[in-house]
């Protein structure tokens, strides 16, 4: 006859998964930068091939963009998220963002202009800010066509407004929708509706001066018919 009995465990697996999830994004980053290396190797002519190892170099991209949304989200509930605010040139940072995607850009054939001031800087936290904008730029280059156009300024109430538009199909009425929604209220679901919209949220409100909050908006529309989305960091 056998028998057996639980063993209590004091293991906090909050904790362990954090742990494990940071892991992962290093070894993902890792695994980014081989298959960039290895783009790099492979003739202009095997257009399979450099197909193939876009989409590997696009989705490894989402994933790790999504592991960070949830080390964060992690932190946050700790009420540990790390905030550091320094002056950062957005231009700079826009294009460091593109940067990092220019595999995929290349190879889906994306234009994408950017019209911000040389001189435009703000004090933000710039690592945040571009994981919130990697997040979105990604999103556009997966539903949208051919273009995508970032911009920024200054706006009348003395904000910094980030905006990104694509060519694509817009945002569904659903996401739209939930774009309003308090980060209370806010229930995570799958698909584009999800994590990165509530991550954005986040990092936005985490971005406060003198009583004002950080904010996102979505729409559609905007100058070239698609989706258009908008942070403004006080």
């Amino acid at each position: 006859m056998t028998s057996s009995k639980q063993v209590p465990s004091t293991i906090d697996f909050s904790s362990v998964l954090a742990a494990a999830v940071h892991d992962m994004k290093n070894s993902l980053f890792l695994l980014i930068q081989s298959i960039e290396s290895l783009s790099e190797t492979l003739s202009a002519e095997n257009v399979e091939a450099q197909e193939q190892v876009s989409r590997v170099h696009y989705e490894a991209s989402r994933l790790n963009t999504n592991l960070v949304q949830i080390l964060s989200l992690y932190r946050a509930e700790l009420e540990s998220l790390p905030i550091t605010v320094d002056e950062s040139f957005i231009k700079d940072l826009v294009e460091d963002v593109v940067g990092s995607n220019t595999l995929y850009v290349k190879q889906k054939k994306i234009m994408i202009t950017i019209t911000i001031d040389e001189d435009l800087s703000w004090y933000l936290d710039g690592e945040l800010i571009y994981l919130l904008l990697n997040d979105v730029i990604i999103n556009a280059m997966r539903y949208g066509t051919s273009k995508i156009h970032i911009s920024a300024k200054v706006d009348k109430s003395d904000k910094l407004v980030i905006m990104i538009e694509d060519d694509g199909h817009g945002y569904p009425q659903s996401m739209l929708d939930k774009s309003h929604e308090d980060l209370s209220d806010f229930e995570l679901s799958q698909g584009r509706t999800g994590l990165g919209l509530f991550f954005a949220k986040l990092i936005a409100r985490a971005h406060s001066q003198d009583n004002k909050e950080g904010t996102i908006a979505l729409s559609n529309g905007g100058s070239l018919g698609g989706s258009v989305f908008e942070v403004k960091i006080p």
